[in-house]
């Protein structure tokens, strides 16, 4: 996505990212945890990175460590032009204390924007109306208004409409609590006068922590606006935290459902929008991405990892998983396919018929019109035009050319124990069923090789190669009987 337009003053943007995820139940740092196949904290740091800041204040609580590394890891390719640093809050004391200790690396000449790392779907669009509003000159909110405020901290007006204060619902009065607009947590500030009112802050409140949101009476009190961009009750996705599996859970079909819903937009056939997923490749901070030609089809339960492309007029059936992989036009994809190319992607050409239970490994190249059937496994294969493998084999470290007819149950010993090595099938080969390549072998143009052979030693073009023991009969032979 594009950046937002700079603004004319330097932007600094404050995560809050000190929690420690309780309700998670995980091992893992609750802003680690992942959305679409990327950690929580990458989907903040990326919309924070559209937002051209000069500088991140991450403020880590539980498991800094690993927080900060992830952070010094990906930063560069989320946040190109933020310059990150790190504060520790502990203990944890309340959302005010957390702005607190992050105020000393807050240029006093800056806006300063401040988000949490466990609210991820929010928009730049929504974070970038806020910052306009502050325009370093106001206070500025992101709130909401809900059907159904419960929990949350309400947003108090004067009969005028102003902006008077925030009061948390724990300390809310019943006329309080029927308030529908609610403090998202998002908020941004000149930086020159937040550092004022946060010294200020007390914790004479229900939970004894301190609070951010009590610098907005504050602000009133002293004369400056505030002002807020408020979301819709359909909205609220984009302000939710995470706190729970179940939240979790509820946010990634969020987060799925808006990909389906760009795809179905695109003129992709998806045959049940909520059966659809798109996930970053293992390990990326970046989001996956699927690239579709014309009258492309995809049927339920069908995961796309990392980048995927598919050529116009292909088809995807149900419960396949497709990662880092590019397929041709008209090739179809049966049910249960397994295409894997992590590590050196697959490409499979124009025509292809993948499936049903077929896996795909990293390196896997296949030509036009290349069938790869049931319990076929290819793994760093080439496979040319017109090749067929269709029921219970392996290709590894391979190299087939054109329309070879690759038996069930043969197999390319690629591995000695020690190394990798090569097998070579020329074009026009039929391999018998039940045959072991022992590689590194070629077996020349337009040769057959006998069911049930094993291989060892390169084969002459235009030969029939077999290998079978003499079969022994024994009459009247009993089988052994338990004693």
């Amino acid at each position: 996505m594009p950046s937002t337009q700079a603004s004319a003053y330097p932007l600094t943007v404050v995560v809050l990212a000190a929690g420690k995820g309780t309700r998670m139940k995980s091992r893992a740092p609750k802003v680690l945890q992942l959305l679409g196949g990327r950690a929580m904290l990458a989907h903040v740091l990326q919309v924070c990175g559209r937002l051209n800041p000069a500088k991140l204040v991450m403020v880590t609580g539980h498991s800094a460590p690993l927080v900060n590394q992830y952070v010094a890891q990906h930063a560069p390719a989320l946040l190109p032009t933020a310059h990150c640093q790190s504060v520790l809050q502990e203990p944890q004391n309340g959302t005010g204390h957390a702005a607190q200790l992050a105020a000393p690396e807050l240029p006093d000449d800056a806006v300063v924007l401040i988000t949490m790392g466990d609210v991820p779907l929010v928009s730049a669009e929504a974070l970038q109306a806020v910052i306009g509003l502050c325009d370093n000159q106001r206070v500025a909110l992101l709130t909401v208004s809900l059907n159904d405020p419960s929990g949350y901290g309400r947003i108090v007006r004067n009969d005028q409409g102003q902006i008077q204060g925030i009061v948390e619902h724990k300390d809310a009065t019943a006329e309080q609590r029927m308030i529908r607009e609610i403090n998202s947590g998002i908020m941004a500030f000149p930086v020159r006068l937040l550092k004022p009112w946060l010294r200020q802050l007390d914790n004479h409140n229900a939970q004894q922590e301190f609070y951010l949101t009590d610098v907005i009476a504050m602000a009133v009190r002293d004369g400056v606006e505030v002002q807020s961009h408020c979301l819709s009750d359909a909205q609220a996705w984009q302000v939710a935290g995470i706190n729970s599996p179940a939240q979790l859970a509820q946010l990634e079909r969020q987060y799925q459902l808006m990909q389906a819903h760009q795809l179905l937009e695109q003129g992709v056939r998806l045959a049940d929008p909520t059966r659809f997923d798109l996930r970053a490749a293992a390990g990326s901070p970046l989001p996956g991405s699927l690239e579709c030609g014309r009258d492309v089809e995809i049927d339920v339960g069908c995961i796309f990892s990392g980048t995927v492309r598919i050529g116009t007029g292909s088809r995807v059936s149900a419960y396949c998983h497709i990662s880092q992989a590019e397929l041709g036009e008209d090739t179809v994809i049966q049910p249960f396919t397994h295409i894997d190319g992590e590590q050196a992607g697959v490409s499979i050409g124009q025509q292809g018929r993948i499936g049903p239970f077929a896996r795909l490994r990293p390196g896997a190249r296949l030509a036009d019109d290349v069938h790869i059937g049931n319990f076929v496994e290819v793994k760093n294969s080439s496979l040319a035009q017109g090749a067929k493998a269709n029921h219970l084999a392996y290709l590894g470290d391979a190299v087939v050319g054109e329309r070879v007819n690759y038996g069930a149950g043969a197999i390319t010993a690629n591995y000695d124990g020690a190394n990798k090595h090569t097998t070579t099938i020329e074009h026009d080969v039929h391999i018998g069923s039940n045959s072991v390549l022992v590689a590194p072998v070629t077996i020349g143009a337009g040769s057959t090789v006998g069911a049930g052979s094993t291989i060892s030693k390169d084969t002459p073009a235009q030969s029939l190669v077999v290998t079978r023991a003499k079969a022994i009969t024994i009459e009247g032979w009993s089988r052994p009987t338990k004693k």
